[in-house]
Order: structure tokens, then C-alpha cells, then sequence
């Protein structure tokens, strides 16, 4: 299995304006809301780049104003959630 690291200078972090104990997890929010959003990776693939939970990562899709796909997969795995919480 390969890795991908990217590196960023220490400059270039400390110029985000974000608390640093937040920026990793805020930068890995970032890219995988980007690539969902350019359908570079799936819903399923971003969700785990964000390391969030299926409805987290629907949350910050909404409070982005980022369009989910939705496919007949995702439909029928809703469909047997619901019948099996009714």
C-alpha cells in the first residue's frame, strides 16, 4: 500500500488562521469536502480522508453548500435503515 504525504511549510501553517491543534483535522476537512465537491473521490473515500462519521460528513457537506450525488447503492442502504428502525 502506498502512502501520499504533503508537506507545508512551516510558514505557510502558521499563516492559516486556524488554532494550531486544529489544523490537521481542518486541512484534511478541507481537501476531502474539495475533492467530494470536484468528484475527485466518492462520499465514501472523502468521509474517510475528513476521518468523519457518514452523517458528520453529510453536516459539513450542508454547511458548505456542497451538492451530494446520490446514488440507487445509497438509496437502498437508506431504505433497509429505515425499515429496520421502524
Amino acid at each position: 500500500m502506498s502512502k501520499l504525504t504533503i508537506e507545508i511549510s512551516e510558514d505557510l501553517a502558521e499563516a492559516l488562521r486556524v488554532p494550531p491543534a486544529e489544523r490537521m483535522s481542518r486541512l484534511r476537512r478541507e481537501l476531502a469536502v474539495r475533492l467530494y465537491q470536484k468528484s475527485l473521490l466518492s462520499f465514501g473515500k472523502a468521509r474517510e480522508l475528513a476521518q468523519m462519521s457518514k452523517w458528520e460528513f453529510h453536516e459539513l457537506l450542508g454547511s458548505e453548500g456542497v451538492d451530494r450525488s446520490y446514488d440507487l447503492e445509497e438509496l437502498e442502504a437508506d431504505l433497509k435503515t429505515l425499515e429496520y428502525l421502524n
